[in-house]
């Protein structure tokens, strides 16, 4: 009998702290989800974007004076409402470049890449994701469902930039999540108008970005943490870790597509661009610019980073 007692209050004290640290790692999951996936809190302050833009590119700050933006919103399928500033090219031209911001930016600090695109000659459309500067939203999604609505910032393109003349020819570029994007963008059905991608330093999932970030920001393993947050991801938002591929998204596409990433991308690490590259088929060209950090291939060689963009898209809208 004093056997059975032990027994039974034993296996009670074990459910108990099972449970405790199940509580436990759902709680920490819930933390990791909410870290990851909380949008800046500041999103909508366009001054201190602009000042974080004029921080990096000083001559940024006369451009942008000279040259009014114009603002375009749409309903995306979730029923947010998404905001986007464009500028039109100097000449009627249907040549158009959608520029899509990175993890917890806005448009506003990548006005440099519309500045290269119309010195082109391009028309320039930059949305705000969901959940990022003026747009609605409550959790950052990575690209994934960001890949939808760039889908719908396509049709607005093309329905805003098309002439009696000619119908727009569209060019997507996403930088960081931004790439991440545009590549699971370019793996779904593309309208025949979007003609070239640029993808510059995206990552090759949400799980390995996710991971690289648990050891290089807390020390941690992947196991159990981030399975149990991809999980309750799916749960609350309906996709998960895993499932949000670029490389992925890659394998499928037929949009020809310049792959951009730095020499010395730690935190979305270099090694990633050699799989998404050869996960790629069809026509693609790959940039490794030297001694660049993350997002910062532009800024440490905007001379050959717009070459190498003009070149390659020209090439892509002449076929």
């Amino acid at each position: 009998m004093k056997t059975s007692n032990l027994l039974r209050r034993t296996l009670i004290v074990l459910g108990t702290l099972t449970a405790l640290a199940c509580l436990a790692l759902v709680g920490t999951g819930y933390y990791l989800l909410d870290y990851g996936l909380a949008p800046d809190p500041n999103r909508r302050d366009k001054d201190s974007a602009y000042a974080d833009l004029y921080a990096r590119y000083p001559d940024m700050e006369a451009w942008v004076k000279h040259h009014r933006l114009q603002r375009l919103s749409l309903k995306n399928n979730k029923g947010q409402h998404l905001h986007a500033d464009y500028i039109k090219a100097d000449s009627a031209t249907g040549r158009t470049a959608i520029v899509v911001h990175g993890y917890r930016d806005c448009n506003v600090k990548f006005l440099y890449l519309a500045r290269m695109y119309r010195e082109m000659g391009f028309n320039v459309l930059l949305p705000d994701l969901a959940a990022h500067g003026q747009s609605q939203g409550e959790a950052i999604q990575m690209g994934w469902n960001d890949a939808e609505d760039l889908l719908a910032w396509c049709g607005a393109a093309y329905r805003l930039f098309s002439t009696k003349e000619e119908q727009a020819s569209i060019v997507v570029h996403g930088v960081s999540m931004g790439a991440a994007t545009v590549m699971n963008f370019s793996g779904r059905d593309v309208p025949p108008y979007v003609r070239a991608a640029v993808a510059d330093c995206g990552f090759t999932s949400v799980w390995d970005e996710f991971s690289a970030q648990l050891r290089a920001q807390f020390g941690l393993p992947e196991f159990p943490l981030l399975s149990v947050a991809s999980m309750l991801c799916e749960w609350h938002y309906g996709w998960n870790f895993h499932e949000a591929s670029p490389l992925e998204s890659v394998r499928k596409s037929l949009l020809p597509t310049l792959f951009i990433h730095g020499t010395n991308d730690d935190y979305v690490p270099t090694h990633m661009v050699h799989e998404l590259y050869a996960a790629k088929a069809g026509e693609k060209q790959l940039w490794l610019a030297p001694d660049a950090d993350h997002a910062e291939s532009f800024k440490l060689h905007p001379e050959e980073y717009a070459r190498r963009v003009s070149t390659f898209c020209n090439a892509a809208l002449q076929e």
